[in-house]
């Protein structure tokens, strides 16, 4: 691929102002860029350069978290499959042993986040996935409750890296509005993982006895061993940052990162590490209104992530039948997932389709929470598998889009998750066996989350688009008057979001 030497940069991202943009070529010594070195891509040498960039770290980062999605949910269709009854899980003890999951993987997610940069994406990310397969493979073998929910928490601890992780490894790679797409392709393979794990339990079911193994064993074991080969793959493929990228040549190198780093700010965001940047993402008005959202999406997302095959199963199927009955919602939910993050990052813009998800899951709740027949109740589970997972992209997306600072981003989209998974755990033991085959209890609990993003939602619209007025008005005031507001490009890096060129993303 030929390129255009670049002597001044093109399509500055939220500038102060014209005057602004003539001088952003006199870079400070201290910039990691030389803008001099960077090429003027047409539209299609750009979008090829992108494409050679998915191909290259998109394939394996999904095919890392479509076997994280099975592993930690194939324990819902191993209740089905005998589980329940050979490790005597009465009670609550199986919505235990799903909690005992759930709270060291939030505990762990934000520590996890901020050491990626220490131990290298290219080595981190494949061996948590390698431990994590290990601890599957092994839990095959577990023979009783205690065992079970020992094992739980090392699948927990070894996997609360990986999403964290990823997410922030994507927004060091794509501009903020290329990020949705691209964690939506991600996330997609959670909800093809969903598909398959019907699959994989109903061919598997049949191998239940063969080498004095129960059928859940075998799924836990061939499960696991499939994470340990991708982990060794991964190990190989997996690549680190743009700036040492063997696959990328000198000239795509520095476009990247050009490109990345003038995306959200006209002198480029800050990129050192300090404590400071870290309180900075805890101290964030934003990350604190943006978690009930996360909530609202994750509660019923866990939910029917973890329970789909028994409420399907409360409607009166048998077991293989139930299996295969919680593909259909995954399909359905892969394709408008891939809609939404297509037109998100399209029109720029997240919060409708937010929106839209809660909808769904309205919908889809208030349909299984009624005396409807089942024929119509399975209806209603498409569009609590398509609300939940179609919606969850955009939320992540959102929050990283609107922090400024490699840091500070790391740190608030790990907080946001830390804390924002916790409704997972109450997820997983709010749908009780003595409350079947309506569920109300869990039903009910899971419209709760919905109400509360209904609340917030418009909330944090309302007020990033008070801020962006409020900007506009500044430097528009500031243009009629013939005023020139002079800041450092030190002082812009440090304010991040809070700079007066940075614009939140609705």
């Amino acid at each position: 691929m030929t390129y255009v030497v670049n002597t001044t940069p093109i399509d500055r991202i939220n500038s102060i102002s014209p005057e602004k943009n003539q001088c952003d070529v006199e870079r400070s010594e201290n910039s990691t860029l030389d803008l001099n070195n960077v090429p003027v891509l047409t539209p299609e040498q750009e979008k090829k350069l992108w494409r050679k960039i998915d191909m290259r770290i998109m394939p394996i980062l999904s095919l890392m978290y479509l076997l994280a999605f099975l592993d930690r949910s194939n324990i819902g269709n191993a209740k089905l499959e005998g589980l329940v009854i050979q490790l005597d899980l009465t009670g609550n003890r199986f919505n235990i042993a799903l909690i005992m999951f759930i709270i060291p993987y939030c505990l762990f997610e934000c520590p996890a986040n901020l050491v990626l940069k220490v131990f290298r994406p290219s080595r981190w990310l494949p061996g948590i996935t390698f431990l994590w397969g290990v601890v599957m493979t092994l839990m095959a073998f577990v023979k009783t409750y205690p065992q079970l929910v020992g094992a739980r928490v090392c699948l927990g601890i070894a996997e609360a890296g990986l999403f964290p992780g990823v997410v922030y490894y994507l927004t060091l790679w794509y501009p903020r509005h290329m990020l949705q797409y691209r964690i939506g392709l991600f996330f997609g393979a959670a909800t093809i993982g969903g598909a398959f794990s019907g699959l994989l339990a109903f061919g598997i079911g049949y191998m239940g006895g063969m080498r004095g193994l129960e059928a859940w064993s075998w799924l836990f074991m061939l499960e696991g061993l499939g994470t340990i080969v991708a982990a060794i793959i991964a190990f190989f493929v997996l690549v680190d940052f743009p700036d040492t990228a063997k696959f990328l040549t000198p000239e795509e190198r520095a476009f990247i990162i050009w490109r990345k780093k003038y995306d959200n700010s006209s002198v480029g965001e800050e990129e050192r590490f300090a404590a400071r940047h870290v309180w900075a993402a805890f101290r964030d008005w934003q990350v604190w209104l943006q978690i009930p959202i996360y909530v609202s999406i994750v509660g019923p997302l866990f939910g029917i992530t973890l329970f789909l095959p028994t409420i399907i199963n409360s409607f009166g199927y048998n077991t293989p039948v139930s299996q295969l009955l919680t593909v259909p919602p995954y399909v359905a939910a892969t394709l408008t997932l891939l809609v939404f993050a297509h037109y998100s990052d399209k029109l720029k813009i997240r919060y409708p389709f937010i929106l839209a998800g809660l909808t769904m899951c309205l919908i889809g709740f208030s349909i299984n929470i009624s005396t409807a027949p089942s024929g119509v109740k399975y209806f209603g589970t498409f569009f609590i598998v398509m609300g939940s997972y179609a919606a969850f992209p955009g939320v992540i997306s959102w929050l990283g889009n609107n922090l400024s600072g490699q840091y500070k981003r790391g740190a608030g989209m790990a907080l946001l998750m830390c804390i924002g998974n916790f409704s997972g755990a109450i997820a997983a033991i709010i749908y009780r066996s003595q409350d079947s085959p309506r569920f109300i209890f869990g039903h009910a609990l899971e419209l709760m989350f919905v109400g509360i993003g209904f609340t917030f939602l418009p909330i944090v619209v309302l007020v990033y688009k008070r801020i962006n007025a409020q900007r506009d008005a500044t430097e528009r005031l500031a243009a009629e008057r013939g005023e020139k507001v002079q800041y450092s490009e030190h002082e812009l890096r440090e304010w991040g979001d809070r700079a007066p060129d940075f614009r939140y993303t609705l």
